[in-house]
């Protein structure tokens, strides 16, 4: 028998996988033919997804993808759309200049152009290399900002090649020489290893 009832009270298993005779025990005979639960289907390994799903989770090239974004753009205003709205905003703005005069200051002051874009470009990659500061406020740097709007710089230079006056034209490269040195020597120094022997500042008195 395979459980005995001893005077103690307590049960004895007789655990043994085969009997006296070396024949296995109908008990362990019973335990290995008992169906084994299936495994649930989230759980299920990944080489029996089929064609089909394993190519939805396939990553689009960039090439799709920009395909796919190009579908996305609303197609553009008409001439007849944008000169309207042309002159809504000719409008806004006289509307605007005219209340600039009579507060006693010239609307000239906040007419755009491509010399103060610039300008608008340089002071903010300065700013954002800590080169330069608002007044009552703490330099703050950004290395990645003043990288982005330095490759904007260059990327007006390259997409109004032939277009500007020899003035704007001197003035878009001197800008974007200024800032590109300003940042190189930005970076070489964050770059550089403080020097043994350099005051840090926190000596004693």
């Amino acid at each position: 028998m395979a459980e005995k009832r001893q005077d103690s009270g307590f049960t004895v298993t007789d655990r043994r996988l085969f009997t006296g005779d070396g024949e296995l025990r109908s008990e362990v005979r019973e335990e290995n033919e008992a169906p084994k639960p299936a495994l649930p289907q989230a759980a299920a390994p990944l080489a029996t997804q089929t064609n089909s799903q394993a190519a939805k989770s396939v990553t689009p090239f960039p090439a799709e993808e920009d395909a796919a974004a190009a579908q996305t753009v609303p197609p553009a205003p008409t001439a007849a759309e944008q000169e309207a709205q042309a002159d809504a905003y000719w409008e806004s703005s006289q509307e605007l200049d005219s209340r600039v005069e009579l507060s006693g200051r010239s609307a000239k002051e906040f007419e755009m152009t491509f010399e103060r874009f610039l300008a608008s470009l340089y002071m903010t990659a300065m700013l954002q290399l800590g080169l330069m500061h608002q007044q009552g406020e703490q330099p703050r740097m950004d290395i990645i900002g003043a990288r982005q709007t330095i490759d904007t710089l260059a990327l007006l230079a390259e997409k109004t090649k032939g277009n500007l006056t020899s003035t704007e034209e001197a003035f878009l490269q001197n800008s974007l020489y200024e800032v590109r040195m300003a940042y190189v020597e930005v970076t070489n120094a964050l770059a550089r290893p403080p020097q043994p022997g350099v005051a840090t500042g926190t000596g004693g008195r």
